[in-house]
């Protein structure tokens, strides 16, 4: 391995400290007389990395030709309305070559013939939307649209891949008349004698803006669908059928995700993504203007953006650097997403831009004082180590501050917030598994090769030995799992949250192709990007893995994210275990079936979670909706639907009790030295006093507490 190669062990996006060597048993590829086709030189190194230093390796066989095939289809017609069935029918050819491609000298025909066709189709559909757009659209006879590209062929001929855009064209139109009419009821409503403008006037306007976003998508596919972002694709449907986490970089994405990695973010304070073609909130960053906004959250997809009351942006097509372009702006201005949360309800969400402040991400405590106990909460939004931006430490000292913070406050017990924690450092996580329990094991670590690394916590002096729980949600992840699944396994801690974690239970180490190719850089015009490869596996000290299934809640909430996490991927690695680590139960174990009956018994006869429970069954039906109405009257009432989901949700939140929570006098003073600080932390604060699923948590503590005199005579009561 060349001295030059640049490694991270990679958890959750986060550089993991610690980890094995990775040994590439294989030459380097050696310049020629004539240097190597780049994009060819690319796949077969990726390939061979693929065979030589994966995890668990699949064979690159038919079968992995044949999911390589239909993902790069799929990225590049994710609609299925550029590629004709003709198209499908001549591609297939090459359904099962690709895996020839990867491990052989082969050229890359596939690649190149998928690309030249997709050209000319794109050339073709060009031609559709300003002809279709000139003239006006019938929104009172009854129509639908099919929005489910899965589940749907590639048109058969021409004129249905017209009609497909026609109603395509059609939705988007319905879509921004409505939205102008509610502007025009607005103004009615703010202004007396306003005359609003008839639907004629209203459609003509929704045709034009239509017509002008579909100008910026075409214009925007040159740009974005150019010869280098495609081949990207191509590779990274390669890597993905091994595993999701293994990705092909090239250096432009190598950059924004050393960008990432150092905690560096612009705009509204939002880390970005691309998924199936669509743009993705993948996390919010503490203390950013969309964290402080409070409404745009981590698995959201962004449909559009508008600067201020301009016309909004359809981001169909874009890639994440030319939709953090749209977002980015001067400070203090308005950006408008046009936001798919999770659940399926769509929403439009105005955030003022504004400064990024990383050391938000650190460590916050709350007192609590509830039914006659003072508790303590610690919010954590991530295990961060000194290499983010390098500011603020470790959060494994900053959280042994606030437990003995806390502990001078007499708490009765504490709480670890965890929800959207998607992980960072593993040593930090290990380190803040040892304030709670005597030294020894927190995870394991297994290579490809079987070697097991039993990771312990050297912390001899348990820092807090009273009650403890920890809230999570599914997008509680890696770092956060591991330190879930620890206090769980010892027994020492009660979690509380969604069914279970997110799941993702692998290392990633990054691989610097070009130390590979023993040539110049400049033979192939420029360095040839990195790979992501997953390289290990993470196992609890039980021997299961939190990979695919996560860590699952003792005390189970119903939770609105129920389509997120590891196992929404047919290409994840599978769960599996491992002998068990040596260790000891907490010397005074949590009772978790008392606790779990008592909770049951609780949510039984709460109308907040009968509420909840609710609107998650309506949600989910709701999702399985693909027909959309394109008469405006059904749609006005579809739309009606989905704000009342939203409201009920409002509602529930009304409905807790106010959770008198308060600054830790020793912080007072800190907190509003600073008015930034003073936000964040009063934010932060006031998300959790009407917080149902925090409420739940301390009766939960409630019950811990007194556990001895509840087993002697339980006596529940109704709960709000």
């Amino acid at each position: 391995m060349s001295k030059k190669m640049k490694i991270r062990i990679l958890i959750a996006g986060a550089i993991l400290l610690g980890g094995a060597t990775v040994v590439l048993a294989f030459n380097a590829f050696h310049k020629k007389t004539n240097p190597p086709d780049r994009e060819k030189l690319i796949v077969s190194m990726v390939g061979l990395i693929l065979k030589r230093a994966h995890y668990h390796p699949k064979p690159i066989d038919d079968a992995f030709s044949k999911e390589v095939f239909y993902k790069y289809l799929n990225q590049l017609d994710p609609q299925k309305n550029i590629f004709l069935q003709s198209d499908l029918n001549e591609l297939k050819t090459f359904e099962y070559r690709i895996d020839d491609e990867i491990n052989t000298n082969e050229p890359l025909d596939f690649f190149k013939l998928a690309n030249a066709i997709f050209d000319k189709r794109i050339a073709e559909v060009a031609q559709y939307y300003p002809e279709i757009l000139s003239h006006p659209f019938d929104f009172h006879k009854q129509d639908s649209i099919v929005l489910d590209s899965e589940h749907q062929n590639y048109p058969a001929n021409e004129q249905e891949r017209k009609e497909a855009w026609y109603k395509f064209l059609k939705y988007k139109t319905l879509d921004r008349l409505v939205e102008l009419q509610s502007i025009e009821e607005k103004n009615k409503k703010d202004s007396a004698g306003y005359v609003p403008k008839p639907e004629s006037v209203l459609e003509a306007q929704a045709r034009e803006d239509v017509k002008k976003n579909m100008d910026l998508f075409f214009e925007r596919i040159k740009k974005t669908y150019t010869e280098d972002e495609r081949f990207s694709w191509f590779v990274n449907a390669i890597t993905t059928t091994m595993d999701p986490h293994t990705e092909y970089m090239p250096p432009q994405d190598q950059r924004y995700f050393n960008e990432q990695m150092s905690g560096t973010f612009y705009g509204i304070g939002a880390v970005l993504q691309q998924e199936d073609g669509k743009i993705k909130i993948a996390s919010i960053v503490t203390g950013g203007p969309a964290w402080k906004q409070g409404e745009l959250k981590a698995g959201d997809i962004i449909l559009k953006v508008a600067q201020g009351d301009s016309t909004a942006v359809d981001l169909a097509g874009y890639s994440v650097e030319d939709a953090v372009k749209l977002i980015r702006g001067d400070k203090n201005t308005i950006v408008k997403l046009t936001v798919r949360h999770p659940d399926g309800t769509i929403k439009t969400i105005a955030i003022q831009r504004g400064e990024v402040r990383i050391d938000a991400t650190f460590a916050k405590s709350y007192l609590i004082d509830w039914d006659g106990h003072r508790w303590g909460i610690i919010n954590l939004p991530e295990f961060y180590a000194p290499f983010n931006n390098g500011m603020g430490g470790e959060s494994w000292k900053d959280m042994q501050k606030e437990v003995n913070k806390l502990k001078a406050e007499h708490v009765d017990g504490i709480i670890i917030d965890l929800r959207f924690n998607g992980g960072g450092s593993l040593s930090d996580a290990i380190n803040i598994a040892g304030l709670f329990v005597p030294a020894g094991p927190v995870v394991q670590v297994r290579s490809g090769d079987g070697n097991i690394q039993v990771l312990k916590s050297h912390n001899n002096q348990v820092d807090y030995s009273g009650p403890l729980a920890v809230m999570v949600n599914e997008y509680s992840a890696s770092a956060s799992e591991i330190f879930a699944a620890a206090m769980q396994d010892y027994k020492r801690a009660v979690i509380v949250g969604s069914p279970s974690t997110y799941g993702k239970g692998t290392v990633q180490r990054m691989i610097d192709l070009d130390d590979f190719y023993a040539g110049n850089e400049s033979d192939l015009g420029g360095p040839l990007g990195s790979l992501k490869i997953t390289i290990q596996k993470f196992y609890r000290i039980n021997g299961g893995s939190t990979q695919l299934k996560g860590v699952s809640s003792d005390i189970v909430l119903p939770d609105n994210y129920f389509s997120v996490g590891e196992r929404t991927d047919s290409d994840a690695m599978k769960w599996d275990q491992i002998a068990p680590a040596s260790y000891t139960t907490w010397s005074q174990p949590v009772d978790v079936p008392f606790l779990k009956a008592l909770s049951e018994k609780r949510l039984d006869t709460s109308r907040i979670f009968h509420l909840i429970n609710e609107n998650i069954a309506y949600l989910k039906k709701m999702d399985k909706v693909k027909t959309y109405p394109l008469n405006i009257d059904a749609y006005k009432a579809w739309q009606q639907q989905n704000q009342q989901a939203i409201k009920r949700m409002d509602e529930v939140n009304k409905m807790v009790p106010s959770i008198d929570i308060h600054y830790l006098p020793v912080d007072e003073s800190y907190i509003n030295a600073d008015s930034t600080r003073k936000m964040i932390y009063r934010d932060l604060m006031r998300s959790y006093v009407h917080d149902p699923y925090l409420m739940e948590t301390l009766h939960v503590m409630n019950d811990m507490l007194h556990e001895p005199t509840l087993k002697q005579a339980p006596k529940l009561t109704k709960s709000n």
